[in-house]
């Protein structure tokens, strides 16, 4: 099978149809770089996809990836990345070794098939011209025969013809001879041509024409060939990534089964918790006895205390609420140590009229409030306003815990870095002290000093961090079983555990404790009060407090206190970690509540009564 042999007569399709294939091979070409394309953006698109999803350094979103949930969901993400690379391979590895090659063969296949078909024209054009000089030598031979044929036919006609002369018919008859011998040499001419003429035509339809056809068939089939060749690398480049990007799926899959419910329940708790009590019943409030203080002879209230007490509820009585509340919160819960008089929202007492909002206005403009209550204000506001307490005491005990135990972390960090520092400015010295001519050692002591001096500063700031962090995690709870044992020794009652109940209250520095970040502003406003300062008496004591640690007591609206030192419990922790105390009659302020061991009277009218 030999398109020389069976295709000799279609040279022409023969060039349309090599045409043909070079036109599919370069449409295959076009396919493949544009899947090229599509996989490129697709790698591109996942990676993107990936990348947005990813979550933001130093922020809460990437706080949240400490669930096992998110971490598989983190996981996925970077698989996905890895998948997005394989599709880059992909495109690379076809651009490389389809595209590029094949574009390359087409060009060598367009010179080679032009070259054969130009072979393939010149032996045409000469064939050709053999049958033209064929056909003109037969031409003029048939030409030279008839000229002959009529030369002599005259000769004969002049040599019957009596009248010609002689002479006539000897120059007929030579002409005649000449025109036979230009048709014998037109004879030899013809026959020589002819036999040149049928040995090229041979040559062509036998030698020329199929050798050159024969090129042109292997020149088709190996692009064939290589057209086939290209769609195996094309299958193989996408089965190459296969194992890959089944271990990315792999992957994923891996993730998915790490997600663990419990661990992240656990994390909420660690999350979330505050290490607060649960509060405790709400003592029963009897209206039907007569708003009088009972006095007991147990109380530890001083006498100047309980006389006041005394003209305070014999005399009209409001409840002290903090100013410049805004109107539009809700008014807290009462304390569950409480009176009835001194709930604004509560009942009133029968021998106690509310008075025109007016009136009290007037007075509270009038009347000069204590400069304690000042101080709890301005204090309050320095809270709102984000100046948080180094210490952490403004959050729960468990929240406080995690920011002191970080805090240690990032401290001992410095300090490692700091003495790795020093090491290597000693190493430094070292090497100056034995090699003079490469620097003067003592150009180094202040920066070791300076390093020393940093170290010492972390140390001590660490050590005051370890100690409120060792407070939270140990003391706290031996105080509240010690505190419990030692009220109940007391007086032969057991006074009940203050709560450190994160209720939604006002706390003693003016603001609610869930909404410290939503208040930036204060307005002063007739309207957002509902009662007046008690300037007239200071709180009655309503228990004793024991100081388990020293307390500075800077801020404003704090007070002193020294370790083993007694004071009055003037108003109970609220939940927000404070407890009001007063050492004499005009000293008195806030401590955190853990600092101290509260005994509550019972009689008292901060006291709870359970039944």
């Amino acid at each position: 099978m030999s398109w020389g042999t069976e295709l000799w007569d279609q040279f022409d399709n023969l060039e349309k149809h090599t045409q043909w294939g070079i036109d599919i091979l370069e449409k295959y070409i076009k396919f493949v770089k544009e899947r090229t394309e599509i996989e490129l953006s697709y790698a591109k698109q996942l990676r993107n996809l990936s990348k947005k999803y990813q979550p933001k350094k130093n922020s809460k979103e990437e706080e949240e990836y400490r669930y096992t949930a998110c971490k598989a969901f983190l996981s996925t993400l970077n698989e996905m990345n890895d998948y997005a690379g394989q599709h880059e391979v992909i495109s690379e590895n076809m651009t490389s070794q389809i595209t590029v090659e094949l574009a390359r063969y087409v060009q060598e296949l367009k010179q080679e098939r032009k070259s054969h078909f130009h072979d393939g024209r010149k032996a045409q054009q000469h064939i050709e011209t053999c049958w033209k000089q064929l056909e003109s030598s037969k031409r003029r031979f048939e030409r030279d025969c008839k000229e002959a044929d009529r030369a002599q036919q005259y000769f004969e006609k002049m040599d019957a013809d009596i009248n010609v002369t002689k002479a006539d018919v000897e120059k007929a008859r030579q002409q005649a001879q000449i025109r036979h011998q230009m048709a014998e040499d037109s004879k030899a001419d013809y026959s020589s041509i002819l036999q040149k003429f049928n040995h090229e035509q041979r040559e062509y339809y036998y030698s020329h024409i199929p050798t050159i056809f024969q090129k042109i068939q292997e020149m088709e089939e190996r692009r064939i060939v290589r057209m086939g060749e290209s769609m195996k690398t094309y299958a193989e480049a996408d089965r190459q990534v296969v194992p890959i990007i089944g271990k990315c799926l792999d992957g994923i899959v891996k993730a998915a089964e790490s997600i663990d419910q419990k661990n992240d329940s656990q994390l909420v708790i660690e999350a979330y918790k505050s290490g607060f009590e649960p509060p405790g019943d709400i003592e029963f409030e009897d209206y039907t006895q007569p708003m009088k203080r009972t006095i007991s002879e147990n109380s530890l209230s001083n006498s100047r205390g309980e006389g006041k007490a005394e003209l305070k509820f014999g005399g009209k009585s409001k409840g002290k609420l903090w100013p410049f509340i805004k109107k539009n919160k809700p008014p807290p819960p009462p304390p569950a140590s409480a009176s009835p008089s001194a709930v604004p929202n509560g009942p009133q007492s029968p021998k106690q009229q509310k008075e025109p909002l007016s009136h009290r206005f007037n007075e509270f403009m009038t009347s000069k409030p204590k400069i304690h209550c000042f101080r709890s204000l301005k204090r309050g506001l320095s809270l709102k306003l984000g100046a948080a307490p180094e210490d952490f005491s403004n959050l729960p005990p468990e929240q406080r815990r995690k920011k002191l135990q970080q805090k240690v972390d990032e401290l001992n960090k410095d300090i490692q870095k700091e003495m790795d520092q020093r090491d290597a400015i000693t190493k430094m010295k070292d090497v100056y002290l034995k090699n003079p001519q490469m620097g003067d050692p003592a150009s180094l002591d202040h920066k070791l000093t300076e390093v020393s001096q940093n170290i010492e500063k972390l140390r001590l700031e660490a050590q005051k961090f370890e100690a409120w962090l060792a407070e939270v995690e140990g003391r706290l709870p031996a105080r509240s079983e010690q505190a419990r044992r030692q009220s109940g020794m007391y007086d032969g009652q057991t006074a009940p555990p203050v709560n450190n109940c994160a209720q939604d209250r006002e706390s003693p520095d003016g603001s609610y404790t869930e909404e410290q970040s939503q208040e930036s502003e204060v307005k002063v406003l007739a309207t957002d009060f509902d009662d007046e300062f008690d300037d007239e008496e200071p709180l009655p004591a309503i228990g004793t407090c024991k100081a388990l640690y020293t307390f500075d007591g800077q801020n404003e609206g704090t007070i002193s206190v020294v370790e083993g030192e007694t004071l009055y419990v003037i108003e109970e922790d609220k939940g927000d970690g404070w407890t009001r105390i007063r050492r004499s009659e005009d000293e008195e302020g806030y401590v955190p509540t853990s600092y101290v061991e509260v005994y509550l009277d019972k009689n008292a009218k901060g006291a709870k009564t359970y039944i």
